[in-house]
């Protein structure tokens, strides 16, 4: 049975935030290509690439800009990560579409969003001419601006949703920025993907909510219980993937699998491997973590971690999937989740197993979005029977 859709919002609002869910799953997978292709770098300033506003397509259309000191021009990789900021942009024009949309009816709130969108646009400018306090007072402004306007406003018109989905968005698009020029430092990179998936998350909500189509089962409220503690692991999963990924520890086991370099327990070191931040630079000229700066030992203790996260995420996930598998209404979606749950770890395998092969790695992060996709889905759905 439909649910009311949200009062006064805009007919097509469904359609556009269907529209933002979709682009942005083709960021975050398009941006697995670019990072686990070494393609992060190829692009050393920011937004342009080398000066331009699309890309070098031949090395000696760049003689004299200061980016060829950080990396010399690569085409063959430069169109990967410009590309890359170019959807991400159009991503941020759709979300701000849909936060002027919800606030539309409250009073001044269009306005309120414009004017922070306004001084984050104002911020890029200035950042290029190096006025970078400047526009760090902009962007925390702008930021500010939204974040006391989704704590203000209800999300019966989806208005809370939208604006924190816009300042997340651009919180992230500052984490972009820094992953260029703190030279991929893991913490930000790894927030950077976090930041991507929050995105796809809060946009797949607002979608099902703005579409407005229910699932109801009397075992709801157990469902959302386990659901959400399936949300939190699964995060977790997400980002010590993230810190996998950035120190470059995929492979730091060898190809063994289910051991790891032919020991059950390896010599590792958690301290090291789990130290956040490294050195206290922020700009260009610091520690390059392209490649990794890691011992072994290091990278071991966060391979063993992802490993070991990866078997509690699947025992929950499964019993969650055998649990809808139980309701006659929902076995379509348990059916779904134990498939996508054992695909993602297959691929996980494949990709020690297969020396960290690149199609197979994109497919990870791919699979590791389609489980975040139907748990955020059955949370937004989810309903009890009305009394």
């Amino acid at each position: 049975m439909p649910a009311a859709q949200p009062a006064h919002l805009y007919r097509h609002f469904h359609r556009i935030a269907w529209l933002a869910v979709a682009l942005a799953a083709c960021v975050i997978v398009f941006g697995a290509f670019v990072r686990l292709s070494n393609a992060g770098l190829s692009c050393p300033d920011w937004p342009t690439c080398y000066g331009k506003a699309a890309w070098p397509t031949h090395a000696d259309q760049i003689v004299d800009h200061a980016a060829t000191a950080i990396r010399p021009v690569d085409p063959s990789k430069a169109w990967r990560e410009q590309f890359h900021r170019m959807i991400a942009g159009l991503l941020g024009v759709l979300v701000l579409s849909l936060a002027l949309l919800a606030t539309r009816r409250r009073p001044q709130g269009w306005l309120h969003v414009i004017g922070a969108a306004a001084a984050v646009a104002v911020a890029i400018p200035l950042y290029m001419r190096g006025a970078h306090v400047a526009a760090s007072a902009l962007a925390v402004i702008g930021e500010a601006l939204l974040l006391v306007g989704a704590l203000r406003w209800s999300n019966v018109d989806l208005a809370r949703a939208s604006t924190l989905t816009l300042a997340v968005i651009i919180f992230q698009a500052l984490l972009g920025m820094w992953t260029v020029t703190w030279l991929l430092k893991p913490i930000v990179v790894m927030g950077h993907l976090l930041g991507g998936l929050t995105t796809f998350a809060l946009l797949t909500w607002t979608a099902w909510r703005a579409t407005g189509i229910p699932l109801v089962s009397g075992d709801a409220p157990r469902l959302r219980r386990l659901l959400w503690i399936g949300l939190g692991l699964l995060a977790v999963q997400i980002a010590l993937g993230g810190w996998t990924s950035a120190n470059y520890a995929a492979l730091a086991c060898g190809t063994d699998f289910p051991k790891c370099a032919g020991a059950w327990w390896p010599a590792h070191d958690f301290r090291e491997g789990f130290v956040l931040w490294r050195d206290a630079f922020f700009g260009h000229g610091g520690v390059d973590y392209e490649g990794g700066v890691l011992h072994n030992e290091a990278r071991v203790a966060i391979q063993l971690a992802h490993r070991i996260m990866a078997v509690l995420v699947f025992g929950h996930l499964l019993a969650v999937a055998a649990r809808l598998l139980r309701n006659p209404g929902l076995r379509g979606w348990g059916t779904t989740l134990a498939l996508v749950l054992c695909a993602q770890v297959g691929l996980g395998i494949a990709n020690v197993a297969l020396s960290l092969p690149l199609k197979v790695a994109v497919l990870h992060n791919a699979g590791a979005t389609a489980l975040l996709f139907l748990l955020v889905t059955l949370l937004a759905r989810l309903r009890p029977p009305e009394a």
